[in-house]
């Protein structure tokens, strides 16, 4: 929690939330301090998530998500909130203090962050430098013949992993612990049982120890001086090589090495290509395992680049691989991303889905490539994505393609993407010809799961008319089956409760007694009276016109305006009061729908709304008391209630009375 005087609070004061909340959520103004979007924390069609630009937090009225900008980055990115304190930061370009951590066990946790991110830092500028010293011709030559120029190797990071097992090791060792070596996912370790160890050199064993290659990558023993250059072997270690201890080794080896991003730009993983056509090498693609930075089904390759095109764009080019993602991207399609070596999970369109919800899906033509569309498209109509399909000519993938034919024709390929269902039902009467009966039974059964997967009962009923249609279904049974599944699929979205229904002048009183904690953060608050008169106060007014007439009483707001009246002045944040969560979700709905400034004639006359709610009422009550029976016997009583309700009679006919009872 940003408490007054500290860091955090002086932050959240600096950072706009509208901005920060920008660049997860399209928004758009709703009014004079208010935006809407979709809200990133559940599915929606129609958007009911709200942030206030003054008052510096957002609500969701469909899920009933709220708080500060904090709160938001800290749930979207799924961090604790010192980081969350230090990435707003980071956005703003406000230099941070030295972090203090409620824990010993946080605190080595961001550390060892820390020093994650730094050690890939160095390991780019590594592989980097690799690529341009001799020993990386072979890779440079390989990136040639895929097209790549210098510049587009420079924008991506691309580098060379030499042949060594140990370079990268002792170039880092002497800066990170061995702790932080194994937990980078850069280096494997084989647990030795022998003073010397003897293993066979694979993708997922070491090394053997008496050869280390040399600058110019040729190979000599253990006797051999070391080289001289930037990456000179420090002597060997013999803690590495004795019994019972681990020998660490570089896990890329011989592999043109692509850097893997988060969406802030920062480097967190690789992804090796092998160059050896060794059947001991290993994959043809080695990714880094999942560490406390990555974790694969959360990262989208070249999002950190490609979300300010997909913003203005406002759409996507979802490609499978790093080198399809690249070649696109640099044929100009900005964009463009990849899901970065593992099949497009929910994490991940839901990741996307914080930029645009319309996307061109364009993976590989041949069989595989068809699967994992498939598993995509579900996905993403789960997300309820606006989704085409880009089908390139067999044979070739989009790096191939933008190469041999050109950015012209990729252009013109994608004006011409298929709308997702009509590519589904393509596939279907490829896997299974419909001129027999058992074929479109089986090409129904292969369409029924995507149709179910459609949040929307009315487009899940079009589209079942629509494959009876081209699949020509005259099977009765079969319509059946398809009517069937679009009638009963169940809805996922969550759907808000029926809202307390609250009258304009609660909402009026709610947000004078609100204003408390707003007036009280403002430390520069000066009247402009000149101490002739205080100038208005909305909250002290209706503070002291409930705690004496009690207005609130028997009302929809009752507890919550006993929680604002109750609560201590130094809680700075008003959604922060102790009270019911129901009451603080009404609170926050209150807040984010105010349109007009708290005036003492505003304020006034909502307390004069207020009496008269009571006063009616009363009036009401009073009435069926007086036609209870064997009321005419007790005569004292008939008259009091008669004279009480003359007195609301009167109140209620001039606004302007006084002199009325306390409301109980």
């Amino acid at each position: 929690m940003a408490n007054p005087g500290d860091f955090a609070h002086t932050l959240k004061q600096q950072a706009d939330i509208v901005r920060i909340i920008g660049d997860y959520v399209r928004l758009k103004k709703a009014g004079a301090q208010n935006f809407t979007g979709l809200c990133p924390f559940h599915k929606e069609k129609t958007p009911s998530f709200s942030v206030h630009a003054t008052r510096q937090y957002y609500y969701c009225f469909g899920c009933h998500e709220k708080g500060d900008v904090f709160a938001f980055v800290q749930k979207i990115e799924n961090i604790s909130f010192p980081e969350a304190v230090r990435l707003v930061a980071q956005k703003l370009g406000v230099p941070m203090p030295k972090a203090t951590y409620s824990s010993e066990g946080e605190a080595r946790e961001a550390r060892l962050r820390g020093q994650l991110l730094e050690i890939h830092e160095r390991a780019v500028a590594f592989f980097q430098d690799c690529l341009r010293r001799p020993e990386g011709a072979r890779a440079r030559e390989y990136l040639k013949g895929r097209g790549l120029d210098d510049a587009t190797i420079a924008k991506f990071h691309i580098g060379y992993a030499p042949d060594s097992g140990f370079l990268l090791r002792d170039r880092l060792k002497g800066e990170f612990s061995e702790e932080v070596l194994r937990e980078s996912g850069l280096f494997s370790w084989k647990e030795s049982t022998s003073s010397e160890y003897r293993v066979t050199s694979t993708e997922t064993e070491t090394p053997k120890p008496s050869v280390i290659p040399s600058e110019g990558g040729s190979r000599g023993n253990e006797q051999s001086p070391e080289v001289e250059g930037p990456f000179v072997s420090a002597p060997r270690d013999p803690g590495l090589r004795t019994r019972d201890s681990a020998s660490i080794y570089s896990k890329f080896r011989n592999r043109i090495v692509f850097p893997i991003a988060n969406e802030a730009g920062k480097v967190i993983a690789f992804t090796g290509r092998t160059l050896s056509t060794d059947e001991k090498a290993g994959p043809k693609y080695l990714n880094s395992p999942e560490t406390p930075i990555y974790s694969k089904g959360k990262v989208l390759f070249n999002l950190d680049v490609a979300k300010e095109a997909i913003r203005a764009l406002n759409y996507a080019i979802l490609v499978e691989g790093q080198m399809d993602c690249i070649s696109v991207f640099a044929a100009g399609f900005h964009n463009v991303i990849a899901s970065s070596g593992t099949a497009f999970t929910e994490l991940q369109a839901k990741l996307l889905g914080r930029f645009s919800k319309r996307v061109v899906v364009n993976f590989d033509p041949d069989t595989a490539g068809a699967k994992a569309t498939e598993r995509t498209l579900g996905l993403l109509v789960e997300e309820e994505f606006d989704i085409q399909v880009l089908r390139l000519e067999e044979g070739f993938d989009p790096d191939l393609y933008v190469r041999r034919k050109g950015k012209e024709a990729y252009a013109e390929a994608l004006r011409h993407s298929q709308k997702y269902f009509d590519y589904l039902i393509e596939r279907a009467r490829a896997q299974f010809p419909v001129r027999s009966a058992e074929g479109k039974d089986k090409a129904v059964k292969y369409l029924l799961p995507h149709i179910q997967r459609i949040p929307s009962r009315i487009v899940r009923d079009e589209l079942a008319q629509e494959v009876a249609q081209k699949l020509g279904i005259d099977s009765p049974v079969l319509r059946q089956e398809l009517r069937h599944v679009a009638v009963t699929r169940s809805s996922s979205t969550i759907k808000a409760p029926a809202e307390v229904q609250v009258t304009d002048a609660e909402r009026i009183l709610i947000r004078a007694l609100a204003s408390a904690r707003q007036m009280h953060a403002n430390e520069e608050h000066v009247s402009q009276r000149d101490g002739a008169d205080e100038e208005f106060n909305p909250a002290r007014q209706a503070a002291y016109i409930l705690e004496t007439e009690g207005l609130h009483r028997g009302l929809a707001t009752e507890s919550l305006a006993e929680s604002l009246l109750n609560a201590s002045s130094e809680i700075a944040d008003v959604l922060e009061i102790p009270a019911a969560e129901s009451d603080r979700r009404l609170l926050a709905s209150i807040l984010l729908k105010e349109e007009e400034e708290l005036t003492a004639d505003i304020v006034e006359a909502a307390v004069r709304a207020l009496r008269r709610i009571h006063l009616r009422r009363r009036q009401e009550q009073l009435q069926r008391e007086l036609k209870a029976p064997g009321l005419a016997s007790d005569k004292e009583r008939l008259k009091v209630l008669l004279a009480e309700l003359e007195q609301v009679s009167r109140a209620l006919r001039d606004p302007g009375a006084s002199g009325l009872p306390r409301i109980a």
